[in-house]
């Protein structure tokens, strides 16, 4: 593994999705499930998150249609806060679920909606604390 990657995987994860739920995270790993947190930070969070290619905002509204797209809705609601933390507007949110819901279907489309629905209401709430 590589630490340097690691380290920067850390700081750009902590920045979109929040340094509390990262440090919990990783709180609550173990001998089991360590090796996929490193795994996800290292690679997922440093070397792709960590390109220049794209900015962050466009890599968040990315996210929130391929979770959508494969219905992994803990995973889409985290993301959501993210992509607000990104400078994603709710606005842009709504586009990419309509998106969303026209190339993957219209049930998957309402599902995105509603839970983008809560995890803005959560973000809204925690932001607020």
């Amino acid at each position: 593994m590589n630490d340097d990657l690691f380290e920067r995987g850390l700081e750009i994860r902590k920045a979109v999705i929040g340094a509390e739920f990262v440090d919990k995270a990783l709180a609550a790993a173990d001998d089991f499930n360590m090796p996929m947190q490193r795994l996800t930070t290292e690679y997922c969070w440093g070397a792709v998150w960590g390109r220049d290619g794209l900015p962050h905002k466009v890599r968040s509204m990315i996210n929130l249609a391929m979770l959508s797209a494969l219905n992994r809705p803990t995973e889409f609601k985290t993301h959501v806060g993210g992509a607000l933390r990104n400078g994603v507007s709710q606005d842009e949110i709504r586009e990419v679920l309509m998106q969303v819901a026209i190339y993957c279907g219209i049930p998957a489309g309402v599902e995105a909606f509603r839970l983008a629905k809560e995890a803005i209401a959560d973000f809204e709430r925690n932001e607020k604390s």
